[in-house]
């Protein structure tokens, strides 16, 4: 093969090589694939057939294709340095690359939740209070006539932080288990009529799993006045229900036991994913529990303070986190507490 067939095989490659020096960003990267791509390549395909050439004109013309694959890619890092060049800044930021969202802070959805709830019960006239998270037996335990032999006031339910279960002593310091000593506080503090809702954080040795957390937030209610009654306690729950989900949302009272209310009532409301048809988030009841409730224990109001022949109330306690995932429809509570920005981004501006 002669020297002007050899030139024949690269015949348009040259031409391309000039043209790099003149080729912007997108060009450039076409050119680098025309030339030196794996499979269809000019370049690619001239040494793919380096093994039909007789042996003298495979060394000729293996040599000169490796002389243009040098000359090629030098071109290309040229046309690249001076593209790079002409893009910067002179306060040395590079304008080519690609811009990154800045991203802006928002409430928690939990704190969403808080807030709205809180919103809510203050067109009843109740007003948002907080109280120490440090406690003692006393105002967590006894004055809401809880005794300290209860299984509640075990080291395993509890964090003491000095002391521990000892009955009768009362003055064992720990983290509050729930938010209603509160009640307690407030009632010693003020006299009826009272409405208060109390948002905080609750401390139990509960296991950190899709649906219980060893730290999560609790708002505590507390209606107190004369004449205060079952269905005034009925329809402040109906209505927060109504107003929190939707007007048309079932909520439904089951008869419980707490120490610190009687008559006691578990509410549950209808579940916001299957409508009340039976899913396995409701586990195919229908309902989801969001609060225990009741009537202010008579014991309770002796205990700080407040006369119960002449007044009655009604309390509640619900957890934020778990109305939270019933709202948004999450699997794992789990979820709320990671701190993953990808997920709570979802929420911005749910509310």
């Amino acid at each position: 093969m002669s020297g002007s067939s050899h030139d024949q095989l690269f015949e348009g490659i040259t031409a391309a090589i000039d043209e790099i020096a003149a080729a912007d960003d997108v060009r450039l990267g076409e050119l680098r694939t025309e030339l030196l791509g794996r499979k269809a390549g000019r370049l690619t395909q001239v040494l793919r057939g380096l093994g039909k050439l007789d042996p003298d004109d495979r060394k000729a013309v293996g040599a000169r294709a490796n002389q243009i694959k040098q000359e090629i890619e030098a071109a290309i890092a040229a046309r690249e340095a001076a593209l790079h060049a002409a893009s910067a800044s002179p306060d040395g930021v590079d304008r080519s690359m690609p811009g990154r969202e800045r991203w802006w802070g928002a409430t928690h959805p939990v704190t969403d939740v808080i807030d709205e709830i809180c919103d809510i019960f203050r067109e009843l006239g109740f007003t948002r209070v907080t109280g120490p998270e440090t406690e003692t037996e006393d105002y967590n335990f006894t004055k809401l006539n809880i005794p300290l032999d209860h299984p509640a006031a075990d080291e395993h339910d509890t964090f003491y932080l000095q002391g521990g279960p000892a009955v009768g002593s009362g003055a064992a310091l720990l983290l509050r288990t729930h938010t209603s000593p509160m009640q307690a506080r407030t009632m010693e503090a003020h006299q009826p009529p009272i409405r208060i809702v109390v948002p905080g954080l609750v401390y139990r040795r509960d296991a950190f799993d899709p649906s219980h957390a060893p730290a999560f937030e609790q708002i505590e209610g507390l209606a107190v006045d004369e004449g205060v009654s079952f269905v005034e306690f009925k329809a402040a729950i109906d209505f927060f229900v109504k107003r929190f989900f939707t007007a048309d949302t079932a909520v439904r009272f089951r008869p419980s036991f707490f120490p610190f209310t009687e008559p006691s009532a578990e509410v549950d409301v209808q579940c916001q994913i299957c409508r009340g048809s039976g899913c396995s988030t409701c586990k195919q009841t229908g309902f989801l529990e969001i609060m225990g409730a009741g009537m202010v224990h008579p014991a309770v109001f002796e205990h700080c303070g407040i006369d119960p022949e002449r007044y009655t109330g009604f309390a509640f306690g619900m957890g934020p986190g778990r109305i939270a995932m019933l709202r948004h429809g999450l699997p794992d509570i789990r979820l709320l507490y990671q701190a993953d920005m990808r997920f709570l981004d979802q929420f911005r501006g749910a509310r």
